[in-house]
């Protein structure tokens, strides 16, 4: 699939040389957390057709063919792979008790679970602590950068997007040596990813709003709450919050 290809990594790294240079391309009134609008909402044009023409029909079918039971133990595989990731991640941020019960999690699940089929760990207390190398990044000091959205991908930021090759290369399933059985499992976790935002996906296109702007402004508060685990500090004013000199590690 492109995602897990050479090409797509390309994009990835000139979606990234486009943010870089941001300044020569932001207009008098640009938002400052997002001076690429223009590219940005060509790209989102792009990816909603996609997604209208593609995702969005092939994750109705399978919400509406695959029992629920089997819909569950798919979602719960794919976190209990995701969960190995975030251990390691939590290890980087010397988040001491979130590694220990994301490594207990994954252990629990991978042995009583069934390779994850059943998520024993949360039903007896154990809870998830989703970390990908962009959150460790900014728990490292590393500014979120301008907004950017990337084909295929989404919405991102610069330092978001600098971490994606490293969040690639650990990647279970990227990384499984046979191609069809590889491409198939992506293929799946992009549908079971996308079943899981068909309803909110509806509400946002029923809403009387801007979706580019709602959509970049609800991924940029998204992104700063998983930083600082859900409790931010407050903004003082409307900059960009990635020209903030506080490193979130202090959370």
């Amino acid at each position: 699939m492109l995602l897990c290809s050479p090409r797509g990594m390309a994009m990835v790294a000139v979606a990234a040389w486009l943010a870089l240079a941001a300044g020569c391309a932001s207009g008098p009134n640009a938002n400052p957390k997002d001076p690429l609008e223009p590219m940005n909402r060509s790209i989102s044009k792009f990816n909603e057709s996609l997604d209208d023409n593609v995702l969005k029909p092939a994750a109705k079918g399978y919400r509406d063919v695959t029992p629920q039971l089997v819909q569950t133990g798919v979602h719960n595989v794919f976190n209990n792979l995701s969960d190995i990731w975030s251990t390691v991640n939590n290890g980087l941020q010397l988040k001491g008790r979130d590694t220990a019960e994301s490594l207990m999690r994954s252990v629990v699940n991978s042995v009583l679970g069934i390779y994850g089929i059943f998520d024993v760990a949360t039903e007896i207390g154990l809870e998830r602590h989703p970390e990908d190398f962009g959150q460790t990044l900014a728990v490292w000091g590393v500014p979120n950068g301008p907004y950017v959205v990337l084909p295929l991908f989404g919405p991102s930021t610069l330092r978001d997007t600098a971490g994606m090759p490293v969040d690639t290369s650990v990647d279970f399933v990227r990384n499984l040596d046979h191609i069809a059985t590889r491409n198939s499992a992506l293929g799946v976790r992009i549908i079971d990813k996308r079943a899981s935002l068909l309803d909110a996906g509806n509400l946002l296109s029923e809403a009387a709003i801007d979706k580019y702007t709602f959509t970049r402004d609800a991924y940029l508060q998204y992104r700063r709450n998983q930083v600082y685990d859900g409790n931010p500090p407050d903004e003082v004013d409307a900059v960009d919050p990635s020209a903030e000199p506080t490193s979130p590690s202090a959370k």
